[in-house]
């Protein structure tokens, strides 16, 4: 049995842990929300750098086995780093305009995700790989994370944001709208309200998490019993919100698992 990390700027991330514990039940896990700094797209490269690296570097003192990244921003600011420096799997997340531009029937793609992500070197990089007949319209949802960390995904104030960001994608008439950033799949049904069923949705969740199990069995920690592990909630903000956010947002029936709650304090 392993002891698995899930690190985000908040509660984003609680989209690929739900995925872990539908896929990978057995294990243990450390959720970390840095919501204290929430959101990280709108800071500075070197800041989420700095921030990702010591956040992971705790998580590997805690004794995880492996760590997800589950921030596309601190992905793409700092995956590098902290791979280089932690000698544990580190799977990361991206947005999946690979998928997308495989899925597309009409070679128009909209990718929501924050500023900071669409900016980065990581993202454009990629972006430079696929083919030149496909049309990415990149759209920053400023204003999108705040909301949902204040528990407000499917509120009033979230749609017209939500309708406005969405708007150019819309207007280039997309069939395909890639989540670029993982607190964005909490935003499905308000999504699909705007946009209808027409238009694919996706999220790369179910990949990052196939990306472990296969960390994990190269690593020999798979384990095959049905049982269900613990998952502790860890926030550098206020850890009695986040488990709360976690059975509201998760699907999961975390009744199941043995669960706990931590205040991170105050880590330098």
């Amino acid at each position: 049995m392993a002891l698995i990390g899930v690190f985000d700027s908040g509660v984003g991330g609680l989209s690929i842990l739900d995925e872990a514990l539908d896929q990978l039940p057995e294990h243990d896990y450390i959720y970390l929300a840095d919501s204290a700094n929430a959101p990280y797209g709108e800071k500075s490269s070197e800041w989420i750098a700095a921030r990702s690296l010591a956040l992971c570097q705790y998580l590997a003192e805690e004794g995880c086995d492996a760590i997800v990244v589950a921030c596309n921003t601190a992905t793409a600011e700092a995956i590098k780093d902290i791979r280089q420096k932690l000698n544990i799997p580190i799977i990361g997340v991206e947005p999946g305009i690979k998928p997308a531009a495989m899925q597309t029937q009409n070679g128009i793609v909209g990718v929501l995700a924050t500023e900071a992500t669409l900016n980065s070197d990581k993202f454009n990089a990629l972006l430079a790989t696929l083919p030149a007949n496909c049309q990415f319209i990149k759209q920053a949802g400023a204003g999108l994370v705040p909301l949902i960390e204040s528990g407000e995904a499917d509120g009033e104030e979230t749609l017209e944001l939500l309708a406005k960001h969405l708007e150019p994608i819309q207007d280039a008439g997309a069939d395909t709208l890639v989540l670029g950033c993982t607190h964005y799949p909490f935003l499905r049904k308000a999504i699909r309200k705007l946009l209808g069923d027409s238009i694919t949705l996706i999220d790369t969740s179910e990949a990052v998490v196939r990306q472990l199990k296969r960390q994990l069995e190269d690593k020999e920690t798979a384990h095959s019993e049905d049982t269900c592990g613990s998952v502790l909630f860890m926030s550098s903000k206020d850890e009695v919100t986040l488990l709360r956010m976690a059975q509201e947002l998760m699907s999961s029936d975390l009744s199941a698992y043995a669960i706990s709650a931590k205040y991170l304090g105050d880590l330098q």
